[in-house]
């Protein structure tokens, strides 16, 4: 498999070097967060000449006699090296029965500088405080984005790759098989991983057929408006019985897995969050059409799961607008900034184009507004809204506004 440098996570891998916090990498299943971890440790060894890096990847057998806590901080121990910078570096830590006691007690001694990656049902951010006594730091791993894949594939259009790019995904590990139908069959497995063993595993379910019907409709209906309520009736209407409790508990298991996004919805005249009906947006559509296939594709939601996901990946907290019974796709915040923004597949009809511009308009405070949309041609203004293809907008080209 072709390696390419995932420079904004290495980045911040590197801001980390010295900092006294636990690192952990996060993200969905093979999202890429080992190959990150590799290029750390090889960036590590190549500019700082005083470390000593103590590195362990426990999908290696020979690693097996490490599968537990006493001999992992054993090992750790015998290769440390008195006035060298000792980084530690754990792949796959869950699988050390007791890691977390062994990662407090490297932490404690004030040694090391630590960094792991794990199966996210062992490591859920909302776990992380409880299972390390000290500080830590997540950096979360997301698939490739669009720029990461033209950069894979050496493609120069973004319009080509672009459409690609729609249908293939962003999971890393399906590029090296020839075939579409490969690739959908390798990140099936993956959601498999997901749901079946890790899910099944970190929460104890006994049957999984519920689970993976609400998998399937959650796909099935990525950007749309949800209730707990909602998707219970939807499941019931199908023979699926169960209660409001526990598809709440087992959408939550997906979000905590990195498998789906949860975005509130934001009242932007009352300044305060709607107490029901979210959306939820997958991590990569490639999963979505690897389960249910791509038969009555709907452009326009796939572009807005797209595009949230690639807010998330640049930084920005991400809600859904609401004001005077419209919608606004996306309120995005970063540090002081906000940016208001609609998605749409195709604007070239005027009605559709007012209808995506209406909400926007309404909005009378002085912060950026944007249409993304497939428009093929270049960034233009319209009323103080700036309209965005999708593929330039992915690829950078705007880079004053929600870049």
């Amino acid at each position: 498999m072709r390696l390419i440098r995932r420079n904004d996570y290495l980045d911040r891998l590197i801001a980390c070097i010295g900092s006294p916090d636990i690192k952990v990498i996060t993200g969905v299943r093979r999202s890429g967060k080992s190959k990150l971890l590799e290029a750390f440790r090889d960036h590590v060894e190549s500019t700082l000449p005083d470390s000593n890096v103590i590195q362990i990847n426990y999908n290696l057998i020979e690693n097996e006699n490490l599968a537990e806590y006493h001999a992992l901080v054993d090992y750790v121990e015998r290769f440390h090296i008195d006035g060298k910078h000792n980084f530690v570096l754990i792949d796959e830590v869950q699988m050390c029965e007791g890691f977390e006691k062994a990662i407090n007690s490297l932490h404690a001694s004030e040694g090391y500088d630590i960094y792991i990656t794990g199966s996210n049902a062992f490591l859920l951010s909302s776990d992380l405080a409880t299972l390390f006594t000290g500080r830590t730091i997540e950096i979360e791993v997301f698939p490739f984005s669009l720029a990461e894949f033209m950069r894979y594939y050496d493609l120069d259009d973004e319009d080509s790759a672009f459409d690609r790019y729609v249908v293939e995904g962003g999971m890393p590990g399906s590029y090296v098989y020839p075939t579409q139908e490969m690739r959908y069959r390798y990140v099936s497995d993956v959601c498999g991983m997901l749901v079946m063993r890790d899910i099944r595993q970190k929460y104890r379910i006994r049957s999984t057929d519920m689970l993976e019907r609400l998998t399937d409709f959650m796909m099935d209906n990525v950007s749309n408006i949800s209730s707990i309520r909602s998707i219970t009736d939807a499941l019931s209407a199908n023979g699926i019985k169960a209660s409001g409790m526990t598809v709440a508990s087992y959408m939550e298991y997906l979000c905590n897995a990195f498998a789906f996004y949860r975005v509130r919805r934001y009242d932007l005249r009352g300044k305060r969050y709607l107490a029901s009906g979210d959306k939820y947006y997958l991590c990569d559509q490639s999963f979505r059409f690897a389960r249910l296939g791509t038969r009555n594709l709907d452009y326009g939601r796939v572009y807005e799961n797209i595009v949230a996901i690639e807010l998330m990946r640049r930084g920005y907290e991400v809600y859904v607008g609401t004001l005077y019974k419209r919608e606004v796709d996306f309120v995005a915040m970063r540090q002081g900034e906000l940016v208001y923004i609609q998605v749409s597949d195709d604007i070239s009809n005027r009605d559709t184009f007012e209808r995506e511009c209406a909400p926007l308009l309404a909005i009378r405070d002085a912060y950026p507004k944007m249409v993304i949309a497939r428009t093929r041609h270049e960034a233009y203004d319209h009323e103080g809204i700036r309209v965005v293809d999708i593929a330039r907008w992915l690829c950078g080209a705007e880079k004053s506004t929600a870049r």
